[in-house]
């Protein structure tokens, strides 16, 4: 079995518990606070620039041409993630600009950036992934029903779409080319699927 599909099924409780987290059943039901989405809309904002940075970090690191392209593309793929989220701005009023971080953001973010300037690109892949095929996942179980016509419809669509798989196998891919089973791969794994239900826990805690 690929690692990348080890590590995804070592940890499919992980990825159960950022389903069942109220933040994303809210989205599933239309039924989430607009004051919980937009807060959670500018830390997903902040996020993902820290994303894009990583990814660049990597492509720097990258051994062949076909491992930078990659990177490259996948940084291009969160660029059209922001212009989605410069949209829910516009929409629900926030000011990315202004945004600030929570802890569980920054906490996040720094781990990522951290691991971007300090390991190999095949553990900046492991400590990526699972954003990617979380996100793929959440949206894939949130659409079987088809995609619900209410305000959130719209982030289920971008996370079920047929574009943003590949981009989540792309990653898988690096983690298989590039990394090797190790205690650090888990770790590195299984503490980004615990920031992401932090994150989602955050945004549903936080009062403005």
């Amino acid at each position: 079995m690929a690692l990348s599909s080890k590590l995804r099924q070592q940890h499919l409780d992980h990825a159960n518990d950022s389903m069942a987290q109220p933040i994303v059943q809210g989205k599933a039901d239309g039924t989430l606070p607009n004051a919980t989405f937009a807060y959670y809309v500018g830390q997903d904002a902040f996020f993902l620039e820290a994303f894009a940075r990583a990814y660049s970090i990597a492509a720097a690191k990258a051994p062949t041409w076909q491992s930078f392209n990659v990177f490259h593309d996948l940084a291009a793929g969160v660029l059209t993630e922001l212009k989605l989220h410069q949209n829910y701005a516009k929409t629900w009023k926030v000011d990315l600009a202004q945004v600030s971080p929570g802890t569980a953001t920054r906490q996040y973010t720094d781990f990522l950036l951290a691991t971007a300037w300090s390991q190999s690109i095949g553990v900046t892949a492991v400590a990526m992934s699972p954003c990617m095929r979380l996100y793929a996942y959440l949206g894939q179980q949130l659409a079987q029903g088809g995609i619900p016509d209410h305000a959130y419809g719209d982030w289920i669509a971008t996370y079920s779409s047929d574009e943003f798989e590949p981009l989540a196998a792309q990653l898988e891919a690096i983690v298989d080319d590039y990394a090797e089973e190790s205690e650090l791969i888990r770790s590195t794994y299984r503490y980004a699927m615990v920031c992401e239900r932090d994150f989602f826990q955050a945004a549903w805690q936080y009062r403005g």
